[in-house]
C-alpha cells in the first residue's frame, strides 16, 4: 500500500482561498487520517488542504466546479504561463481591473487559471458563486495582493504531477474507489430544515437529497473494503444519517468566512469514518 509522502518535505499552502476550505483539519488533524491506502480519492476537491497535506504518491481529484479543475489542471501542466499571467494581474489589479477580468472570457487555459486564482485572491472572502447564466459575480474585496509571498507554483505544479483530475459529479469518482483506497469526501454542508443564510445558499448547489446518495455511495464504498474520512456539519439531520453506519468524531474549528469579526467563532464540524 501506499502512504502520505508529506514528512519529508515542507509544507505547502493551497493557493486558493475556499469557503468550508479545510485548512484546519490539514494543520492539525492529519493525524486522524491511515498511515498507509491504496489510491487517494478526494471528491469535492475546493482549496486542496488536505490533499497538499497528505501528499499521496496516487490521487484522484475530482470537483464538479470545471473551472476549478481547469485552473489545477494547467497549474500542473503549465504553471509558468499561469504565473506570468498573474503577474500581469498583479501589476494592473484595481477596482475597474477587477471588474473588466471579472466578465472576460480568456481563451487559453492558462489565462483562464490565471483569472480564476485572481478573482479568488482579491473577491469578497474568496466566496466562489456563479449567477443563473453561471457568470462570476462575487464582488471586489479588500485584499490587493494577487501574488503571495508563500507562492510556489513549481513545487504545486511538482506534487500535481501524477494525480488526475477529473471534472464530475462526486458519486462517479467514489465508484472507482477499490479495496483498501482512501476516500476524503467535504461536501457542501446542506443540511435538513436549516435557516442559516450559507446552508440556503449551500441548497442551491447540493441538496439534501445530494447528501443522502453521498451516504449511500460511502456505504456501498466502505462494503468494497475502502477506508472512509468524511467531514460534515455537526446537525441532527447528519447524525441521523450516518449514526448507524460509520464512528463519529466532534471536531472544533475556527470560523473565518464572517464579515466581521465580531461574527467569527468556535464552531463545531464531525468527521465521519470506518477506520
Amino acid at each position: 500500500m501506499t502512504g502520505a509522502t508529506n514528512a519529508s518535505h515542507e509544507k505547502v499552502l493551497p493557493f486558493l482561498k475556499w469557503a468550508g476550505g479545510k485548512r484546519w483539519l490539514a494543520d492539525s488533524y492529519t493525524h486522524l487520517f491511515p498511515e498507509t491506502y491504496g489510491r487517494y480519492f478526494e471528491a469535492f476537491l475546493g482549496s486542496g488542504a488536505v490533499f497538499f497535506s497528505l501528499r499521496p504518491n496516487n490521487a484522484v481529484l475530482a470537483d464538479a466546479n470545471k473551472e476549478l479543475i481547469e485552473c489545477y489542471s494547467a497549474i500542473r501542466d503549465q504553471w509558468h504561463a499561469v504565473v506570468a499571467q498573474l503577474k500581469i494581474h498583479h501589476r494592473h489589479h484595481s477596482k475597474q481591473y477587477y471588474y473588466e477580468v471579472r466578465k472576460s472570457e480568456p481563451r487559453l487555459p492558462s489565462t483562464r487559471a490565471a483569472r480564476f486564482i485572481y478573482l479568488n485572491r482579491t473577491c469578497w472572502n474568496g466566496l466562489y458563486r456563479v449567477n443563473l447564466k453561471g457568470y462570476f459575480n462575487v464582488p471586489i474585496g479588500t485584499k490587493n495582493n494577487v501574488l503571495l509571498d508563500t507562492d510556489n507554483f513549481e513545487e504545486l505544479s511538482n506534487i500535481l504531477c501524477d494525480t488526475e483530475l477529473v471534472a464530475s459529479d462526486f458519486e462517479a469518482v467514489i465508484e472507482r474507489a477499490k479495496d483498501g483506497d482512501l476516500i476524503f469526501a467535504d461536501p457542501p454542508y446542506t443540511v435538513r430544515h436549516n435557516l442559516n443564510g450559507f446552508v440556503k445558499y449551500n441548497e442551491k448547489i447540493f441538496h439534501w437529497d445530494d447528501q443522502v446518495r453521498l451516504r449511500d455511495c460511502l456505504k456501498r464504498a466502505s462494503d468494497r473494503g475502502c477506508l472512509i474520512f468524511l467531514t460534515n456539519a455537526n446537525h441532527p439531520s447528519i447524525l441521523n444519517l450516518y449514526r448507524n453506519h460509520f464512528d463519529i468524531i466532534t471536531l472544533e474549528r475556527s470560523s473565518v468566512i464572517a464579515a466581521r469579526a465580531i461574527n467569527r467563532g468556535k464552531y463545531e464540524e464531525l468527521v465521519i469514518k470506518n477506520f
